[in-house]
């Protein structure tokens, strides 16, 4: 039989769909590229402001916080529809660290559309922050700040009661389920600390009235 060459073959008309193949998988690459990149800045900017926020540097934290926060509205228009998920883990933790600040603040947590950031990062990023207020629990505790322990504490189980009916989207909200059941663990460590934390507390009052109607 004999074979066709392929200098032979007639003119398939795919050239120009080639063409515009590669011009636009050229761009999903350099857009990659810079979102990679572009995020992982504004990640080590959030990670810088939360620890800002734990040695009390404030001013310092909102400004690395205010920049990482620039910093994705002008990835998300690179970003565009299809690489969306190249920024998911940056929102992450800017909502982690806006959290934070409010949590020590004492102000409302913002919200979804102030910060600009999609659904499931914004409670992924709010299930990260339990961890930081378990620090400021046992700071608190430390400092011999027993209703601030408390408060802080309320504040954690508030976080994870009001994310755990989400967990039925653990299918389409990536790490949600496992981050549910660390936040859970977290608040269970906490419980018991703060609990013997009290017991202790009430034991060292009952001791100090005794000794107070004895010398009575």
């Amino acid at each position: 039989m004999k074979r066709i060459s392929i200098k032979a073959m007639p003119e398939l008309g795919i050239r120009g769909s080639l063409e515009a193949i590669d011009a636009d998988l050229k761009d999903v690459q350099e857009r990659r590229e810079q979102l990679i990149k572009g995020t992982r800045d504004a990640v080590m900017l959030c990670s810088k402001s939360i620890i800002a926020l734990h040695r009390g540097e404030m001013e310092a934290a909102k400004k690395d916080m205010e920049g990482a926060k620039a910093m994705l509205d002008e990835f998300r228009a690179s970003a565009q529809e299809d690489l969306k998920k190249y920024v998911s883990v940056a929102e992450q933790e800017l909502v982690e660290a806006y959290a934070l600040k409010s949590v020590m603040e004492g102000s409302a947590i913002p919200s979804m559309d102030e910060l600009k950031v999609s659904g499931p990062a914004y409670l992924t990023g709010l299930l990260d922050c339990v961890g930081e207020i378990k620090r400021l629990v046992y700071d608190s505790m430390r400092a011999g700040k027993g209703r601030s322990a408390e408060s802080l504490f309320a504040v954690m189980e508030e976080i994870y009661g009001a994310i755990y009916p989400f967990a039925v989207y653990d299918n389409v909200v990536a790490g949600l389920r496992k981050k549910l059941d660390v936040a859970r663990m977290l608040i269970e460590d906490v419980r018991a600390a703060v609990t013997e934390e009290s017991r202790r507390k009430a034991l060292i009052e009952s001791v100090g009235r005794l000794e107070d109607g004895m010398k009575g």
